[in-house]
């Protein structure tokens, strides 16, 4: 539960030999409590996954000489399209609150994927940012 409203998420994933991660698909559930309008919930949902993904796979700071190195979009990396899976979304209202819809599934965004991770390789990640880890399999 985030911003009053439930959220539930599951991954699809692939790890090559290699250890390269493909995220494929991410179907997300939301109890919003009313849901007003469908389309924007899938679209705000979808645009979420990008935000809580790209932490996850990228999020850190590095500090050199008492200062931040990432100050802008060419040194901290944040998912391209072509990195961003196919998200499916399920709307379950139950009309009885009002919760939020884009900021709650960022939450779990890298459960859902750290989860398929380990299916897919027996691996278990316990510290992110997913990019200092090696995937291949265990």
């Amino acid at each position: 539960m985030g911003y009053g409203s439930y959220v539930a998420a599951v991954a699809e994933v692939s790890v090559s030999k290699e250890g390269r991660l493909k995220i494929h698909r991410i179907i997300a559930a939301t109890n919003p409590g009313h849901a007003v309008n469908s389309a924007q919930i899938e679209r705000q949902v979808a645009g979420s996954f990008v935000f809580g993904l790209s932490a996850m796979i990228y999020g850190e700071c590095t500090v050199n000489g008492g200062a931040i190195e990432q100050t802008n979009f060419d040194t901290y990396n944040v998912m391209r399209i072509d990195e961003m899976p196919k998200v499916e979304v399920v709307v379950v209202p139950t009309g009885d609150f009002w919760g939020g819809v884009g900021e709650p599934t960022i939450a779990v965004a890298a459960p859902a994927v750290l989860n398929a991770i380990f299916a897919a390789t027996g691996k278990r990640i316990r510290t992110l940012p997913l990019m200092n880890h090696d995937l291949s399999a265990a």
